[in-house]
């Protein structure tokens, strides 16, 4: 599989802060792609020097091939970028706000009209076409900033943060459209966020902290590596199993009339569900907050 982002010894510096510090990584083509950090941590940052926006204070980026430094241009032509806030102007309707972004990257007439008529099919604008765009609610207007992105039929999407401030149910609309693209074009998408559930379908995960990569992985070995697994003993408390549990060294706690007790493999589980003869129990495995936690020190969130 081509690799169709290269970050190396990237860098970005605001007098003494260090926004972005020394980061290295690559994207391959089609690839869901996430950098999952706290406000503040470097994702927007990273993301607007990859997307032209923002110059950078020292590294070498190529994307679709194309060095940042020598060829933003083609490198222009190549992306799609949903910002955390939104560019298109609130007193045009939603018609004329995809049909001059278009315009811009000299599209004829036909062509424009077939991309809106594409567009406008799969992110269902047909009933919004013709308002204004900042009469519409904050979901309608994310489909449609989106679509904006996709206008240019890019190869690589950015979403920086796309579904902050978003009810739970348009997040999910949003997310189902996105898949379905990726699947149709081959997307490749590059995703900012710092909810841990956006990250879960991703092919590849980078957590950023301080402006620094603190790890990166799939979900699933980030997990098996960091995350903190629990097994659940439902059982009533008593100081006799209260002693046992503590003769083996385990760490443990009893809540929800439960014994919690964190274990670091799911082998372990099953050592103590036959040491202890336990019937009622389950296994949890540790999610993405508890990898970040691990990792960081810090709460996704926060």
């Amino acid at each position: 599989m081509s690799k169709i982002i290269e970050v190396s010894h990237l860098s970005k510096n605001y007098k003494n802060v260090k926004a972005v510090n020394d980061i290295s990584f690559s994207v391959n083509e089609g690839e869901f792609f996430a950098f999952l950090g706290i406000n503040g941590a470097g994702k927007s940052t990273t993301i607007n020097i990859l997307c032209t926006v923002l110059e950078k204070t020292s590294g070498n980026v190529k994307i679709g091939g194309f060095d940042l430094d020598r060829q933003k241009d083609k490198i222009k032509d190549l992306i799609g970028i949903v910002f955390q806030n939104s560019v298109l102007d609130i007193q045009l309707t939603v018609r004329e706000n995809l049909v001059s972004r278009a315009s811009y990257y000299g599209l004829s007439k036909k062509q424009i009209r077939e991309r809106v008529n594409y567009l406008t099919e799969i992110f269902n604008l047909d009933e919004i076409m013709n308002r204004r765009y900042g009469k519409l609610s904050g979901g309608q207007k994310r489909r449609v900033d989106i679509a904006r992105a996709l206008i240019n039929e890019p190869k690589i999407l950015f979403l920086d943060e796309p579904t902050t401030g978003l009810d739970p149910q348009t997040r999910v609309q949003v997310w189902n459209i996105i898949h379905k693209l990726r699947k149709e074009k081959g997307l490749t998408v590059f995703l900012t966020t710092h909810y841990m559930e956006e990250t879960t379908d991703c092919d590849n995960v980078v957590i950023i902290d301080n402006g620094q990569i603190s790890a990166n992985g799939t979900p699933n070995n980030l997990k098996n590596t960091y995350a903190q697994n629990s097994l659940i003993w439902y059982t009533e408390q008593g100081e006799s199993t209260e002693n046992m549990l503590a003769e083996s060294k385990l760490n443990f706690e009893y809540f929800n009339s439960a014994y919690h007790i964190k274990i670091e493999k799911s082998t372990e589980a099953t050592e103590l569900i036959n040491k202890f003869k336990i019937e009622d129990y389950e296994v949890i495995k540790g999610d993405m907050d508890s990898v970040f936690l691990k990792i960081t020190g810090k709460r996704l969130g926060e």
